[in-house]
């Protein structure tokens, strides 16, 4: 588990801002728990929890200017 600040990736950033609006409504009526909140921790309460633990001992250097 890493602790401390995570190294940005300018390509993973990219993608997540161009990842279009339309795509993510289509997944939305497509798929009916897409973009609930807490519907992770159904699917897979391993993943989520090891996310919630590195997203609150981790830090972005972008945390910083907020």
């Amino acid at each position: 588990m890493k602790i401390g600040m995570r190294k940005p990736n300018i390509k993973k950033s990219i993608s997540a801002r161009t990842t279009g609006k339309a795509k993510r409504v289509v997944k939305k009526t497509v798929i009916p728990g897409y973009g609930k909140k807490g519907t992770g921790w159904i699917k897979d309460p391993k993943k989520a929890a090891y996310n919630k633990v590195y997203k609150k001992t981790t830090f972005s250097i972008f945390d910083w200017f907020k």
